[in-house]
Formats: structure tokens, sequence, C-alpha cells
């Protein structure tokens, strides 16, 4: 298209009525309006909740009035009855999402309620068992567990005191042991507790319960050991599984059997071309994370689009007519879906192709808008479920950008590059800048479409995971050509593999280099301060306010187009400010905010000053699992926190350690600091040892604690134990050389006992025996065990915090006062103080505010 005919186009679409844009969307991609419709009756139903019968009822009378509408007149308005059948389809949307949460009678998620119930379950194994290595946490080899089997089981029966009864629904089985004897299919049973999935207990924390409960899984099945487990009936694989089975196996070792297992490249090859991404080391994961190409490593039209074509050319070259090549593209396709993990941008992707190659046979041009709502609607109608999902989200809303702005976008930028002047240059120059144009226009090209990807997911993006990239268009350009160079040759070498098994092993160093190369760029450009900015939490409002701004920008005209760029102005003025003030108000705040986060029995203690500064207190966890990225990062991350001015290390059990390198990793941490009492184990084999070689490897060193007392802004911050002569004394336990921290702001005082028992606790009231405490964090995690019985009668504290495990809190093993008000992790969740400049305290409770 020229430049004439560009500017006819939009003069054209200027001069155009506004009130006609609906006839040409019902003309053109009348299914964009139907999947919309089907979106809203989703969403409306998961908020308002309602019965199928007011759904019913409105869906009789639009239906009836869409053919009336149809049938009286002799040439029916589309606006009308499109309205009705958009209404249609948000009632079928709305009745959709009730049929598929409704749970039968006799569902597993009836027989348990509140408590947890010991139980034996039978049923058939409908995923393949994953055993969890932890390979990602450092600390993973001082758990005291083998790694765990988990699948999902299919229920048949379940027992009870009656005998065994029918049961229905799907359950995520657990066992604490590798149970590498089961497959997907086999018919068991399990002795097991079965117990209901529990909401996430700190901010930011992934919500497992919500996640599981989208795919109608609401129930979880410990087992302690695979001997609870009997094998009835072996599974009887049907063919299409034993097909996939063989394509999966020959297809990753025709790829991969020459690549080095340990090599860094081999998991990100794996990840771009077969869509396996457990397997990237976290290093890798969050430098795509952070420059905002993740979209490369998570399979999609690019990668499916490469793949056709490189089918289609083949097909070309060997004389096949269109209608041939359509038909090996969509076998292709179809075994490529067997291939690779069925996820939305992926089966998005198939059926915008299979719609493309089915175009050729019938003779119709496919409208690429009607086609992506198409897969929309497909998809919805499998699991209409999926609809709240951040990546099926991102994958609609970035298709769609590209579809309704990179045209718009590439021509605002050819408006203003082809006045520019040119140089003068002679005949033998003309070649070379002819192929510099042409290399211009390819990169301006793509970086319109990368931007306007990324125009419409950036509000996606910010809302779910609280960041901006703004430089991912030009990282994008930047690397796209090593992406697609990985994915051609790889998908090439997959195919020499079977036929040139020589010429393979050549192509796979070439990918492998390209490999190498990727990761390094990437990681390059994710140090980069600027790529990556954290925000934190944004209301609904401001996101959806962008999007109106972006589609105020592109689809509503004024004939003023002064007036138009004020407004757009000043709207998008208004959502920078707002930012803006979020980032500010988390560095520049008046009151002192503790929050202990749940963590099991371990403790994550971080304190936030009014100067913006933070300090972390500790980062581990006995009972549960790598906290550090489970739970501590995705907390700093909501908090909008990208940097943490220091760790302070109490003491070097496990506990409280066990997830700093990947605090460490994940955030920019200034200092760690631990007393001398750590210093002493660290010189011979502990974990203290380990964490500082583990942290040395990071480039950071462990400083040492001496000053008593520390002042960050207005906050002052006193080491009060363990003395020196307590820190070389032998006769005292680890626990009680671990630090005792006094904080003070505003004229109340926060007492972080750290695991002190009653020896260290006797000494430290004879040291200072005027000691008081508005917030105490209990001693031991609040343990009556170790506690001693005049500690809190001498420090009287107002507000008592006991990080502590479950078991311990369900056995009553934790410290309660009549005269304090106490908090419990393991029931409060994460327990927030608030201490405002006027001295005012304010106490939240994660579990009860949520």
């Amino acid at each position: 298209m020229d430049d004439i005919q560009r500017k006819l186009k939009l003069i054209d679409a200027q001069l155009t009525p506004s009130r006609h844009w609906h006839e040409k969307i019902i003309t053109t991609s009348p299914l964009l309006l139907l999947g919309l419709g089907l979106a809203a009756g989703i969403m409306l139903q998961n908020t308002l909740c309602l019965s199928i019968q007011p759904w019913l009822s409105v869906l009789a009378v639009s239906a009836l009035a869409a053919v009336l509408l149809f049938a009286t007149r002799k040439q029916p308005s589309p606006g009308p009855i499109a309205c009705a059948v958009i209404v249609c389809f948000l009632c079928l949307g709305a009745v959709h999402l009730i049929s598929f949460t409704h749970a039968k009678p006799n569902d597993i998620q009836n027989f348990v309620a509140d408590k947890r119930k010991l139980a034996t379950i039978r049923g058939f194994i409908v995923t393949e068992p994953y055993v969890s290595q932890n390979n990602q946490w450092a600390f993973a080899a001082f758990q005291f567990a083998d790694p765990a089997t988990s699948f999902y089981l299919k229920l048949t029966q379940v027992e009870t005191t009656k005998g065994w009864a029918n049961a229905a629904g799907t359950v995520r089985v657990r066992v604490d042991e590798p149970a590498l004897a089961l497959k997907a299919g086999d018919y068991i049973q399990a002795y097991c507790w079965l117990d209901r999935f529990k909401p996430p207990t700190n901010p930011g924390q992934f919500d497992v319960a919500a996640y599981l409960a989208r795919r109608n899984v609401f129930v979880a099945a410990s087992v302690k050991s695979s001997s609870s487990i009997e094998l009835l009936t072996p599974g009887q694989t049907s063919s299409y599984i034993r097909l996939k089975r063989y394509l999966k196996q020959k297809t990753s070792t025709a790829l991969l059997a020459d690549v080095p297992p340990d090599q860094v490249s081999r998991s990100l090859i794996e990840a771009l071309l077969l869509g396996q991404r457990a397997n990237i080391d976290r290093e890798t994961y969050a430098a795509f994370r952070k420059t905002g190409l993740l979209h490369f490593i998570s399979l999609s039209g690019m990668h499916l689009g490469i793949l056709v074509g490189i089918i289609w050319w083949l097909c070309t070259k060997a004389g096949l007519r269109k209608r041939g090549s359509a038909a090996v593209c969509i076998i292709t396709v179809t075994i490529f879906l067997m291939i690779v993990p069925a996820r939305a941008p992926t089966v998005r992707a198939a059926i915008i192709c299979y719609v493309f190659c089915m175009s050729f046979f019938f003779g119709r041009r496919h409208n690429p808008i009607n086609t992506l709502a198409l897969s929309a609607i497909i998809l919805m109608m499998i699991r209409p479920t999926q609809l709240f999902e951040a990546g099926w989200q991102l994958s609609f809303a970035c298709v769609l950008g590209i579809l309704l702005f990179s045209e718009r976008i590439y021509f605002f930028i050819h408006e203003r590059i082809t006045p520019l002047p040119l140089p003068k240059l002679s005949a033998k120059a003309k070649p070379l800048l002819q192929m510099l144009s042409d290399t211009i226009y390819y990169l301006t090209r793509f970086f319109c479409v990368s931007f306007a990807a990324w125009l419409a997911g950036a509000g996606i993006l910010l809302y779910h995971f609280h960041t901006i990239t703004p430089l991912t268009c030009l990282w994008t350009v930047i690397v796209f050509p090593i992406v697609a160079g990985i994915v051609t040759l790889g998908f090439l070498k997959i195919v020499l593999a079977f036929l040139l098994p020589t010429a393979a092993v050549a192509m796979g160093i070439i990918v492998t280099g390209l490999a190498d190369l990727l990761v390094l760029m990437v990681t390059f450009i994710s140090r980069l301060d600027f790529s990556y900015i954290l925000i934190g939490t944004i209301p609904l409002a401001l996101i959806i306010g962008y999007y109106c701004l972006i589609g105020f920008a592109a689809f509503v005209h004024i004939r003023r187009y002064v007036v138009k760029k004020a407004i757009c102005i000043v709207l998008a003025a208004t959502i920078v400010v707002f930012l803006g003030a979020t980032k500010w108000h988390i560095t520049h705040r008046s009151d002192l905010v503790l929050t202990c986060l749940d963590v099991g029995h371990g403790q994550a203690i971080l304190a936030q000053s009014p100067s913006g500064s933070s300090i972390l207190f500790d980062a581990g966890s006995l009972s549960k699992t790598n906290v550090g990225d489970k739970i501590i990062m995705p907390f700093l991350n909501e908090a909008g926190l990208a940097g943490i001015d220091a760790i302070i290390i109490s003491h070097n059990d496990i506990d409280h350690i066990n997830a700093i390198p990947e605090v460490v990793e994940g955030s920019k941490v200034r200092t760690v600091y631990a007393n001398d009492a750590f210093f002493i184990n660290a010189d011979r084999w502990s974990t203290a040892k380990f964490l500082n070689e583990t942290l040395l490897q990071k480039g950071h060193r462990i400083a040492h604690l001496n000053a008593d007392s520390v002042t960050i802004g207005s906050v002052q911050m006193k080491v009060l134990w363990p003395t020196k002569s307590a820190s070389e004394d032998q006769a005292l336990t680890d626990n009680d050389k671990s630090l005792v921290v006094m904080i003070t702001f505003a004229g109340r005082t926060i007492l972080l006992s750290s695991d002190i028992e009653q020896q260290a606790q006797r000494k430290l009231l004879q040291a200072y025996p005027n000691l008081k405490a508005d917030v105490l964090i209990g001693p031991h995690h609040g343990s009556v065990r170790t506690l001693e019985p005049t500690f809190l009668q001498q420090l009287e504290p107002d507000i008592l915090i006991c990080s502590c495990g479950r078991r311990a809190y369900e056995s009553q093993a934790v410290v309660k006062s009549e005269n304090t008000e106490c908090f419990y992790t393991a029931a409060d969740g994460a327990v927030t103080v608030r201490i405002g400049a006027n001295g005012s305290i304010k106490t939240e409770s994660f579990a009860k505010n949520r």
C-alpha cells in the first residue's frame, strides 16, 4: 500500500460517521461481539453469583427478540439484532460458568468440610506423576525429606463408616516420597488425609486454592508414603496416549540428544521449541521476566508461525499447490499439539492456523480478528474460568493489540520519517542504500508489532505482576533475530535428525551457540536498572482507565484534533501521576510498618521506616519449602519494594536463614549482617558456612554487626543481646546466642527476641531490668516450653506476635496472655503493625482482613 492509499484510507476512516462503527464490526467481525458477550456473561456471573433461572429467563427473552426482529422486517437493521444476540451469548456465558462449577451431590468437596479427614479413596490417575526436586532452592539439600510426588486423581469411590460409596470429582494427590511405579491411567487405592486447599496467608502469595478451583479441584490428598497406595488395576494406555509419548520422546531426543544436560542453553532450547519451561534455572527465568521477554519462552503464535512457515516453504519447493500445502500444515499443527503442553497461547495459535489453512479449501479469505474471537470462544467453552488467568488474558490482548494498533503505529512513524531528507549518493552506493532502507523498514515494522503487543498487555502485566517494562519493544527487536534463528534451526534440526543425523548434529552446535548468546544478552539487559520498574499493587480502576485511554486515542474521532490530543494528554498524565504517587508513597511514609510473614515454623519480618529504608530480619522456615520464592519475594513485589537495605541474621538455625539466597538473588540487597556468634559457626561445616559460601558465589559478603546501635532515618535500632562475652560462651546454645533487637520509633518500642530460651531470657532481664516493649515478637516462635515465666510479666507488651507453625498452634504449644493482644501467624496469617508519627499503633491480620 503506497502513501496515497494510506492517506485516503485514513481520511475515509475519519469521515465515516461514528454511529456506523458497530455496523462495520457486525459485518466484518461478528464473532468478536459474540466473544465479548460470552466473556461478559462469565465475568458477571463470577461477580454476582446468581442462580441459573434468571439467566435462562433473559436468554429466552433475548432469543425471542432476535427472532422477531429478523422476521418482522424485510431489511432488518443489524444493530438491534446484534444487541439481542450479544445478550444471548452473555446469558450463555453465565449459564456455562454455572454448569462448569456446579458440583454433583457425591462430589468429594461435599465430603470434606473445614477440617481434614482420614480416608481411603479410589480413582484413576489422570496426569503423569511428577517428582518435585526443588532444584532451584539453595537449601534443598538440608531438607529432611525425600522429593515428593504429585498427580491428579479422578475419584470413583471413597470409604465411609457405612462402607464404600460412589464419589466424583478430582483431587490433587501428594506423596511424601518418590512414587516411580505409578503412571497415568492406573486405577489405585490410597490411604490418605483429605483437606481443602487453603487461601494464601501472606500478601502477594500465589493463591493455589483459587488457581485449582478454576480447574474444579478443591481437595488435596496427602499420602505419607508410597506403601499407602495400592495399585488395583494397571492403566490400559490407549493408542493415542502411546502415540503422544512416542512423539514426545522422539522429538526430545532429536532436539536435545547432543546437548549436555548441565548446559544452561539446554533448558532454554527445550522451552523455546517444546514448551517445557520447568527446567529453566531461576536466574535465566528472572532475566526474561525483568526484561519483559518472557513471551519468547512461552509457545505462542510466533513459534507456531515459524514452524508452519518452514513446512509451507518445504511444500512449495516440493511442488505442492496451496491446498496440498495447507493439508500438510494442518497435519503438522496437529502433531505439534500432541508434543507440546496444551496452554492457551498454543491452542489459540493452533486454531488460527487451522482457520487459515481451511480458508484455502473453501476459497474464502479469513478475517484475523474473527479468527481470534473464534479461538477465544472455543477456549471459553472448554473451560470458562480460563478467562480469569493472566496468561490467557495476555495471550489474547497482545494479539488483538497487534491486529488493531500495529498498522496505525507504523503509519504514525512512517509519516514522520518520510519527510526527512536523504543524502545524495553515487550510483554505486544506491544498492547499499536500498539494503539499508529495507533493513530499516523491516525493523520498523517489527518494532511497531512489538510496541502494539506491549501497549495491549502493559495494563494486564501491571495489574497481575505489579511491574512495568517500558523498553520491552526495543529489547524484542534486538533479540528477535536470535530467537527466530534458534526456533527455525531447531525445527529443522528435528526434521534432519530423522533424515541426516550428521547434519543435525552440526546444526545443533549452531542452535546451542545461539541459545548461549541469547542467555548472555538477556542477562546483561536485565541488569540495567531502567529496563524494569516495580510499582506495587494497583487498583483495577486505573487499569480500566488505561485501556479506556487506548481505546479513545485509537477509535474515537473528534473533528477538532487539538481537543482529542488535550484529552489524551490529560488522561495519560493522570495515570502517570497516580503511578508516581503510588511509588512515592512506598518510599515516603509517615509511619513505621512491621510485617511478620507467615512462613510456618520460621521467621521473616520486614520493617519499613518512614525514610523509605527496609530491613528484613531473618528469612527461613522449617515447615515450608522455598519460602524465599513462594512467600517473601511475592510480598516484596506486591509492596513495590525492588530492594532491601539490609538483611539481619539472628543466628544460624536453618528456619531463620534458608530463604536468604533466593531473596538476595531476587531483590537488590545492599548488606547482609550477622553477629559474632554466627561467624564462629561459619568457620566449620554448618548451615552458617553453607549460607556464607552461597552468598559469596552471588557476590555478597556477610558483614559483622558490631555496632550496638544503628539509626535508619528516624528509626533507632539497638542490639541488646548477645554481648561479646555471651557470643563466646560455650555453655550457651546457638538459640541463646541469637540476636535480640529493639526498635524504637515515636516513643514506641518493638522487641524482636528471635530464638532465645530461658537462660538467655533471664540474663537479658538482668542486664535490662527496666526493659519494656509495646510490641513483642515472641521468643522461639512463642514456645511455652522454652519461655521464662517472668519474661512477659516484666516486658508487659501490648501486642504479642508469634511466628509459629500450624502444628504448634493447634496443639496449644504456644504462649497465651490474657492481658496482651496475641497474634499467631499460623491462624492470623501475616501480621502487620503500623506505628504512626504520633505514637498510635494499629494492627492488621491478613487472614482476617482478606
